[in-house]
């Protein structure tokens, strides 16, 4: 399960640059499958729509940063903990 940004999120933007996925989003930014992962070719997404990893998304949130479910892996193969919730200042 991944890790959720909620409405309490103040946009500081510190969470973002911690992710090793680039799963981090500012709010209406579209989202692709390949950046920051080296994912190419085509790719099923977890609700089973199968897209091509380097075409954009849809944003899934406007006015706060989110995370995309398909890339965060809650930091594990990287840290000991997801490093969003240790850097966010207001643990939203």
């Amino acid at each position: 399960m991944a890790i959720t940004i909620t409405d309490l999120c103040i946009n500081c933007d510190l969470c973002r640059p911690e992710c090793p996925n680039q799963a981090i989003y500012e709010g209406g930014a579209e989202w692709s499958m390949a950046e920051g992962t080296g994912v190419i070719g085509t790719y099923t997404l977890m609700d089973g729509v199968v897209t091509n990893a380097v075409g954009f998304h849809s944003a899934r949130a406007e006015s706060v940063y989110y995370i995309v479910p398909d890339k965060c892996t809650e930091c594990q193969g990287f840290h000991d903990e997801p490093q969003c919730a240790a850097v966010c200042p207001v643990d939203c």
